[in-house]
């Protein structure tokens, strides 16, 4: 009970921080907009991970879009791959479903509510929400690997998930730091700091671009690779790859582009934007605006086409090339910058 009292005092705290921080906004204005055309899906967005979203009816939409397995009542969607969904509930659940027999194959107990997990060839990375990591065997049903890092107060609700790299799984951690794990030597692990701020601190963007590797928290992105650790601050409101450039949407309403560096190319400002969600492909670049104004741009930020989806009730989602919003699912390729 105290360790559900806790996670729900952290989560208020957060919340309530990120509401009175919005009592005095002012809000992006465009001097025109365009319609789109939209189908729709049965569904209610309750609940979002890096990886997916979960719906009011306990379906959750994933990388291949809807999908038709129920996580189960009370389950949040943390990840996939394709054999298996990972979902948890408040009380510290894993719940490890098998997507072909459509039915769990663990329900793993961890005590306290998990933030983000990964699978991978059986194996399960997990974090938290104490700023506990872990590796779990879904085989062998035991824990391989399990440590605390520093106590945290309160977090950025876009929690990164864990990533595995060949033997190495990379934990993105509460208190704004990587910890990279050998899975064949787990007393050796690496830890790369990003930042040291006390709350709002967790790593929220981690991915990965040929031999680099891309992490942020909510005020600190950097690059690992070849040319060493590179860092680059910002108000981060979120992060898209493509185009061999890392696109930085900054809670001031700039697009930022960076090559892998880190050194910025090209920017854009949209006054007063609150961008909610990004993704970019095909060279084009996409943001999407709290109160709901779509943006497309090609991929040197020098045009730009803004266009009327609706206010963001809910949570929005994209993945792939489509944008989850209020029931609607919006094609972003068929969308342009001109």
């Amino acid at each position: 009970m105290m360790h559900r009292k806790y996670f729900s005092i952290v989560m208020s705290f957060g919340i309530a921080m990120m509401m009175s921080g919005c009592s005095g906004k002012q809000y992006f204005k465009p001097a025109q907009t365009h319609t789109v055309s939209v189908n729709y899906f049965d569904g209610k967005i309750t609940d979002l991970s890096r990886d997916g979203a979960t719906l009011h009816n306990g379906r959750y939409i994933g990388k291949a879009g809807i999908s038709h397995i129920n996580l189960g009542e009370g389950y949040r969607f943390l990840s996939e791959n394709e054999n298996y969904v990972l979902a948890s509930n408040a009380k510290g659940i894993l719940n490890i479903i098998d997507k072909h027999a459509e039915k769990s194959v663990r329900a793993v107990s961890l005590h306290l509510p998990v933030v983000a997990a990964t699978i991978k060839k059986g194996i399960v990375a997990y974090i938290l929400s104490n700023n506990t990591f872990g590796v779990y065997e879904v085989k062998n049903n035991r824990k391989v690997i399990e440590n605390r890092s520093e106590r945290t107060y309160a977090i950025d609700t876009r929690a990164a998930s864990p990533m595995f790299i060949d033997n190495l799984v990379v934990m993105p951690m509460l208190d704004g730091k990587l910890i990279i794990v050998d899975l064949d030597n787990s007393d050796n692990a690496k830890v790369v700091y990003l930042s040291s701020n006390k709350v709002f601190n967790n790593v929220v963007y981690l991915s990965r671009k040929g031999n680099t590797m891309v992490a942020a928290t909510p005020k600190k992105l950097i690059t690992l690779g070849v040319q060493g650790k590179k860092e680059y601050s910002a108000n981060i409101s979120e992060i898209a790859l493509g185009n061999n450039a890392i696109y930085l949407f900054t809670k001031e309403g700039n697009v930022v582009k960076l090559n892998m560096a880190l050194q910025p190319v090209a920017s854009k400002k949209f006054k007063y934007a609150h961008f909610s969600a990004a993704t970019s492909f095909d060279n084009k670049v996409f943001g999407l605006d709290q109160q709901g104004s779509l943006i497309v741009l090609n991929s040197d930020l020098t045009k730009s086409k803004v266009y009327d989806v609706g206010a963001v009730d809910e949570p929005a989602f994209i993945t792939g090339k489509k944008l989850y919003k209020d029931g609607k699912v919006i094609d972003l390729s068929q969308l342009g910058y001109e």
